[in-house]
């Protein structure tokens, strides 16, 4: 994730940032509420509200809406231009739970008077416990406060630097779009981009937030000079990082397609992982795949950039596979269990309308998804994309995913990714 510095500093730098970033946390399994989901709309009515976590002193907040559906709450999580819907919502005794779209999470509410709620939001999975407080209330209402009428801009493209705790740095672009003290942007990283973020400027300051049910991002800054940005990144419970950004027009990152390789002699993947489905497997030397470009999607049900990179290529793969080609899904799921990794990638599925092939690959862990396929030199990020030729011949590693969040940027991704399959078709 640098410019011109070592590979050393660059696996730091991709550490630092799979640490904190849109693909990595610490949470413990706990146990969802079920109950009866029409009662749920008691608490929930419909409107617009404003959720804010709570987390290292700071309130991280978002907008949602609430509708009703054949009798049923809806809930629709609010990030810039993007609309998250959740439906799964159950009711038990004076709690509901809210399941957090593909992800295992939830937000778990009571009433806290009239049009207020407070909670958790909980993660079922990972190694530690995993929840943090939760308030909302019901009306129209901006993300952050604003006291101060003089504007300063935050439009355009930055140069960033992000430092975590233990001193390393790792480079971002920042992109802001600014209507009044209205702010919509993201980073964009080498391991991927922060989605779709939001909020408000006051003064000479600037303040934006997501929630995408995985993670709560706040991103604060003062500006230092007209040019230049000084602040501070919470990633939900633990996370903290500074950062720094000057305005940069031609601010860019390292060509995501010379990250990674593979080793000195190696041409080809040699695995074979458990299908989702019981008793199957998933080689790239099985007939289905033979004589077939075949794209390999490197991913986990719990990452937001990889729900961007299936939303895109669940329709694509639909709409291609009768070109020729394939998309092999290896999953590395924040659990030992094979079968529960099979069923979160199940549900994945499903929700996300996949009809190519997922595997169960490994735990979800760049080092040891790397382990699992020794050909590669790493694993930077998930996901990571590798395409394979007609011969089965590895022909190109592309590390991370520059997700709809990020305009002309998602534009260029895709249209590189259909240029690769293009011309391996072709051969």
């Amino acid at each position: 994730m640098t410019h011109a510095l070592s590979f050393r500093p660059l696996l730091a730098g991709l550490s630092l940032t799979l640490a904190l970033g849109a693909c990595q946390s610490d949470q413990k399994p706990e146990t969802a509420a079920t109950g009866n989901p029409a009662t749920a709309g008691g608490m929930l009515s419909a409107g617009t509200w404003r959720g804010v976590l709570s987390a290292q002193g700071q309130e991280i907040p978002f907008l949602f809406d609430v509708t009703e559906e054949n009798g049923k709450p809806t809930v629709t999580l609010r990030n810039g231009e993007e609309r998250l819907k959740l439906d799964e919502i159950s009711t038990a005794g004076d709690s509901t739970t809210i399941r957090l779209g593909v992800f295992d999470a939830a937000l778990v509410v009571r009433a806290d008077g009239a049009d207020k709620l407070k909670g958790a939001w909980v993660k079922y999975d990972g190694k530690e416990p995993y929840r943090v407080a939760f308030a909302a209330t019901k009306g129209k209402q901006q993300l952050f406060p604003v006291t101060s009428s003089p504007l300063q801009s935050f439009d355009g493209t930055w140069k960033v630097t992000f430092k975590g705790a233990d001193g390393e740095t790792y480079p971002a672009v920042g992109i802001f779009k600014q209507s009044g003290n209205e702010v919509t942007g993201t980073f964009l990283t080498s391991t991927g981009d922060y989605r779709y973020l939001a909020g408000q400027t006051d003064g000479g300051k600037l303040m934006v937030s997501t929630f995408d049910g995985s993670h709560g991002f706040l991103f604060k800054a003062t500006q230092t000079t007209p040019n230049a940005l000084s602040g501070d990144f919470y990633s939900g419970k633990k996370g903290h990082e500074t950062w720094t950004a000057v305005l940069d027009p031609k601010a860019k990152l390292p060509d995501a397609n010379t990250l990674t390789g593979m080793k000195p002699g190696q041409k080809k993947l040699d695995f074979k992982f458990p299908n989702i489905y019981e008793g199957g497997s998933i080689s790239p030397s099985d007939p289905k795949y033979q004589g077939k470009v075949v794209v390999i999607q490197i991913l986990g049900s719990w990452c937001p950039n990889c729900m961007d990179e299936t939303n895109f290529l669940a329709p694509w793969y639909a709409k291609n596979k009768s070109r020729g080609v394939e998309v092999i899904g290896l999953g590395y799921e924040r659990t030992t269990d094979q079968k529960l990794a099979a069923q979160k990638l199940l549900r994945m599925k499903e929700r996300l309308n996949v009809g190519y092939d997922l595997a169960v690959a490994g735990v979800a862990d760049k080092d040891a998804a790397a382990k699992s396929l020794p050909q590669l030199q790493s694993v930077l990020a998930f996901p990571t994309t590798i395409f394979l030729d007609k011969k089965g011949e590895v022909r190109k590693i592309h590390t991370g995913f520059s997700g709809p969040g990020t305009g002309k940027y998602y534009a260029a991704e895709i249209a590189d990714f259909n240029k690769t399959v293009d011309m391996l078709l072709k051969e």
